[in-house]
Formats: structure tokens, C-alpha cells, sequence
């Protein structure tokens, strides 16, 4: 009788996994086997956010082993003083203390931590960046919004359906909203490209301010669907958008929490549930129904909302606010919800340079 008749089905099975281990931690220690011979981390700073994830490469992808995610507010006060101001630069020093500290305990070996639109707009960004380097350990990196909109577009292309040959993906960020158009090709012979960006300077968190201090809010409110539709209205021409709409040729994803949120809305869930709202369907008339229901709650039943929260209840209102004008701009009929994004880009773009042995 043979060893491996002598263990038993289970034995051998659990034997032979040991085995495909070792061996796959042998590749991984020739040259560090590309992807598989690291931990990747990805940081995202936006204006209203600091997002970390910790990720280790599978064959399909990657597995997520560890996330942080906490409203910092980096950017409050900056449209009025363009600069970020200490309180909220220690509130972000604190949360990128905590993911400096969760990168060491994961090993995380290959790191990109990026800063968008409130670094990109302040003054002092500079001398803030060195601080966080003295402070945290965490090198920053101030992307422009092309490269935001890059990496934007990678972690959300596993969404797309590949039926219809044109897609818009946009991202309602804290200082500002991307949009991208792209070319999808249903036969998956190449990778979809990029025809054209935009890079609007209104987010959630700068229309807010402006209309909690101005005297008519309204006034702002108008004058900011105003701006938002002659920028859209010019790359609708440039591009050719709106034609390849009217042919019913275009799908469109929104990576943003504003969309996340009125798709938790809409699912009635109990607490907000990623699984659940990530690869989502949302018609138009759901989110113009779900938007005039949450500006009709006083702050207080908004906040109480278990998909909205004290630190968004006045932020999705803005968010509404410009999600409905892009509808307007492109009336697609339905989006795809996508809680994903620049982080799972970086994630995706640092496996491949390890791939590559850069």
C-alpha cells in the first residue's frame, strides 16, 4: 500500500494543498514571482475622506485583507481660504497615523498613497505633505486630476457590461467630479480607451460650504447647475456624446458615495451593505425620487438614515444635486453603482508593475 493510499482521501487532499503551497512560495521567492511575491497597499486622501486598502494578489485579482475608511474633512474651509487649515489637517493626521500603522502590521511592501483635489487646490499642501512624511512615515503623492480620473476608470472596468460600445464613468469626488468617456469593444479584443476626460471643479464637500455661508442658497445652487451643464454641454460636443446616447449606445458607472448612498436608499437596507450596492442597477427615476425624499427630511432624520449618516447628511445633498445634473446632461436611463474606485486602480496598477519587475 502506497503512502498516499495509506493517509486517506482527506489527508492526501490536505497534503497535496500543503504541497501546491510550498511550491507556489518557491515561484514566489524566485525574483519575488511578479505580483505574487508582495503585499500592495493603496491610500486614497480626497477632501472629505482618507480610504486604505491592504490587498494580496489571487489568481483572478486580489483579496482584500484589510480597509480603513474615515471622513477627515481636509478640505473644510478651503474655498474660502485656499488653505488647509490645522484642525483639519490634524483630524487627517490622525487617520493616516492609524493606516501607517495597519501597512506595518500587514508587511505591506508595495504602497502608493495618493492626494487629490484639497492638496491640489491649497497653498500650503506642500508644507502639509512634509508634515504627514515626518509624522506618519507616508510619503504623498499629488496627482493631477487626469491621473485621478485614470485610476478611477481601471478599478471600476471589471463593471462594464462590454454590450454597448461606449461607456461614461464619473466619480462625484469631496472638490471635484470626473467624468470620462470611453470606447468599450463588445469582443473584448482590446482594452476599452479613453476618448476624453473632464475634470469639473464642484465636489460635495465645496458646493456645500459655498451654499451653508451664502445668503441665498438657492441663488448657488442654480448657478452651480448652470456651470455643471456648459462644461458637460461642451464635451457632449466635443466627443460626440449625446449622439451615441440618443443611439442607445452608452452605459454609464458612478463611483461615488453620493451614488452608493441613494443606492442603499433604494434597497431599503437596514445598514449600508458594500456586497449588496457594489454592481447595483439604479434607474434615473429612482434617483430623482430618492433625491427629492432626502432633501425633504429635516437634518436630523437624514442624518438618523442608516445608508446616510451624521458626516454625509447635508454632503448628499450636494451630491444629489450634481448626480442630477449629470443625468440631465446624458439621459442614459439607468447607472451602474460602483462602491470602487482610485484604490482598487493603484492596487491593480501596482500588480502589474510588479509583474513587470519595475
Amino acid at each position: 500500500m502506497s503512502a498516499d493510499q495509506a493517509q486517506g482521501p482527506r489527508a492526501r487532499r490536505r497534503r497535496r494543498r500543503r504541497e501546491r503551497g510550498r511550491a507556489g512560495g518557491a515561484q514566489a521567492g524566485d525574483a519575488q514571482a511578479g505580483r505574487f511575491g508582495h503585499v500592495y497597499g493603496a491610500l486614497d486622501l480626497g477632501t472629505n475622506n482618507c480610504r486604505l486598502l491592504v490587498a494580496r494578489p489571487t489568481a483572478g485579482g486580489f483579496r482584500v485583507v484589510d480597509a480603513f475608511s474615515r471622513v477627515v474633512q481636509l478640505g473644510e474651509g478651503l474655498g474660502r481660504n485656499r488653505a488647509l487649515s490645522e484642525p483639519a489637517m490634524r483630524r487627517t493626521l490622525d487617520a493616516l497615523g492609524v493606516c501607517a500603522a495597519k501597512l506595518r502590521r500587514r508587511g505591506v511592501d508595495r504602497l502608493r498613497a495618493v492626494a487629490t483635489e484639497a492638496c491640489r487646490r491649497a497653498g500650503n499642501a506642500a508644507q502639509f505633505v512634509a508634515r504627514v512624511e515626518r509624522e506618519t512615515g507616508l510619503a504623498l503623492e499629488i496627482i493631477p486630476p487626469a491621473e485621478e480620473a485614470r485610476l478611477a476608470i481601471a478599478g471600476c472596468l471589471p463593471l462594464l457590461d462590454r454590450v454597448r460600445d461606449r461607456a461614461l464613468i464619473f466619480d462625484i469626488g469631496g472638490g471635484s467630479t470626473q467624468i470620462v468617456w470611453l470606447a468599450v469593444d463588445p469582443e473584448r479584443r482590446v482594452p476599452p480607451q479613453v476618448l476624453g476626460a473632464l475634470s469639473a471643479p464642484v465636489g460635495v464637500v465645496s458646493l456645500s460650504e459655498e451654499i451653508a455661508h451664502a445668503v441665498a442658497p438657492g441663488r448657488i445652487e442654480r448657478e452651480t447647475r448652470r456651470l455643471l451643464t456648459r462644461r458637460f454641454a461642451a464635451f457632449c460636443r466635443e466627443h460626440g456624446v449625446g449622439a451615441a446616447v440618443a443611439e442607445g449606445r452608452v452605459q454609464m458607472i458612478g463611483a461615488s458615495g453620493t451614488v452608493t448612498t441613494l443606492a442603499g436608499v433604494d434597497q431599503g437596507l437596514a445598514r449600508y451593505d458594500r456586497a449588496r450596492v457594489d454592481g447595483a442597477w439604479i434607474d434615473f427615476p429612482a434617483i430623482e425620487r430618492l433625491s427629492a425624499y432626502l432633501a425633504a427630511l429635516d437634518p436630523a432624520a437624514r442624518a438618523a438614515h442608516p445608508c446616510v449618516g451624521r458626516d454625509r447628511s447635508d454632503l448628499v445633498l450636494s451630491g444629489c444635486l450634481i448626480l442630477g445634473t449629470i443625468c440631465e446632461a446624458w439621459p442614459v436611463g439607468r447607472l451602474r453603482v460602483a462602491d470602487r474606485g482610485l484604490r482598487e486602480g493603484i492596487l491593480m496598477d501596482l500588480m502589474a508593475a510588479a509583474d513587470r519587475g519595475d
